[in-house]
């Protein structure tokens, strides 16, 4: 069957459309993406503005229309944290499924870690032994740890690139002062996330994964020969630590001249690349793979499950 996937995220709305049917691989075979970056519209009170609800709108109902465009023959669509957290995200949603048809599924940030671990899982599959996973999206981190599909502990902490761009970053670019205040911050938000896998053993693997990640990997990593004709990317944190001075040292509109670092992530990859950092020393991790499977994937999979 054709699936399309619609992540309403924080920072794009994205559609992803695959041809898949259970025990076998989804084949991609259209996306349609439209920039967002909603922190942008969130008023004082937490509020998305009606800028904002306007530019939600005309990104949903873009996709809606690529979506039958592509034939597909159901959508999975999806909301993440920046409408969850919404202090008038019930009024958004009501708002998107009367004006774009479209009914938008609520994931917590519980969900979203479940889901991706679930994806990364079946990427690197049972050799893999306990993974534990970062992924980084708009408006928070998700980190799980587990041996089997279901990780034995996930948690989403507001350490989201765009989030802490805000909070954080505002100027452009970034303030060594600024940057040293959003590592403190991720520091004592992750040091209280720690007891809660502290009586896990030791992972066997390392995974990142999210668009961020991925961007960062290309900018401070490396590939190397994988399985099949899939390379491997790796990052290490001492190469990210490296450019994460330098890359802040950069205005906003020349970071997309750097190897991995696009558009639609260049205003957030500094929080991205400091808050990844300060995980990884969290959790005394000196490597990751980066899996190009995340959320959407792992929605399709759920999905592929549920239909055997």
């Amino acid at each position: 069957m054709r699936l399309g996937v619609l992540d309403v995220g924080s920072n794009t709305v994205h559609l992803l459309v695959v041809d898949a049917h259970p025990g076998a691989r989804p084949i991609p075979t259209a996306s349609h993406k439209a920039v967002l970056r909603l922190m942008r519209y969130l008023e004082p009170d937490g509020a998305i503005s009606d800028e904002g609800v306007a530019a939600i709108l005309d990104a949903v109902g873009g996709a809606a229309d690529a979506a039958r465009e592509a034939g597909i023959e159901e959508l999975l669509p999806f909301a993440t944290s920046a409408i969850r957290e919404a202090a008038n995200g019930e009024e958004v949603l009501a708002r998107v499924a009367r004006e774009t048809g479209v009914e938008l599924q609520v994931l917590s940030g519980d969900d979203e870690a479940r889901l991706t671990f679930l994806a990364v899982r079946r990427w690197y599959g049972w050799s893999a032994e306990r993974i534990l996973l970062f992924d980084i999206g708009g408006g928070s981190l998700e980190i799980a740890n587990g041996a089997d599909e279901v990780p034995d502990v996930a948690e989403s902490l507001p350490l989201g690139a765009g989030r802490s761009t805000v909070a954080f970053l505002p100027d452009d670019p970034p303030s060594p002062e600024q940057v040293q205040a959003l590592r403190e911050h991720a520091a004592s938000v992750l040091q209280s996330a720690l007891p809660d896998f502290a009586h896990l053993p030791s992972p066997d693997h390392v995974v990142g994964s999210s668009k961020t990640i991925r961007s960062l990997a290309r900018l401070a990593g490396w590939t190397e020969e994988g399985v099949g004709s899939e390379e491997r990317s790796i990052l290490r944190r001492k190469g990210l630590d490296d450019w994460i001075p330098r890359l802040a040292r950069i205005p906003a509109d020349a970071r997309p001249a750097l190897p991995g670092i696009t558009a639609d992530r260049t205003f957030q990859i500094v929080a991205g690349a400091v808050v990844l950092s300060e995980a990884m020393k969290a959790f005394d991790v000196p490597e990751l793979d980066v899996s190009p499977w995340a959320l959407r994937e792992g929605l399709i999979l759920r999905r592929l499950d549920r239909m055997n």
